[in-house]
């Protein structure tokens, strides 16, 4: 079973950039398809992107498309989220998840209730 832990997490001002990364242990991360989703103050969780394993198909919400990358390293159990031309309305905690037994080449989808596994978060602020 993997445990998930980001960072990368702070205060940033519109059109700035930031990194978000999560390590994964405890399990093989590469057979795991990733995600990261936000959830903003009263507001339900939201999917932003998604990777297949082992990393070549990814899949992003309309929001997010063309400002933000989802890649992942499995040879340091990380996935990532390169976030630039931030706006404040992407502030949020971020999430990453991880899917079980996701066929290779398909990436893991928006929906959280297919994720096996979470991470705790780290908070993004973006002030205008």
């Amino acid at each position: 079973q993997v445990t998930l832990v980001e960072s990368g997490g702070g205060v940033v001002q519109t059109g700035g950039s930031l990194r978000l990364a999560c390590v994964g242990s405890g399990g093989v991360f590469s057979d795991y398809g990733l995600g990261w989703f936000r959830q903003a103050p009263g507001k339900d969780r939201e999917f932003v992107a998604a990777i297949s394993r082992p990393g070549r198909v990814t899949e992003y919400v309309d929001s997010v498309k063309g400002r933000f990358t989802i890649s992942r390293d499995n040879a340091k159990n990380t996935v990532y989220l390169q976030m630039n031309r931030l706006k404040p309305e992407d502030t949020a905690v971020y999430h990453c998840a991880a899917r079980d037994s996701i066929v290779t080449g398909m990436t893991p989808g928006s929906d959280s209730k297919l994720y096996h596994h979470w991470g705790q978060g780290t908070q993004l602020t973006v002030s205008s």
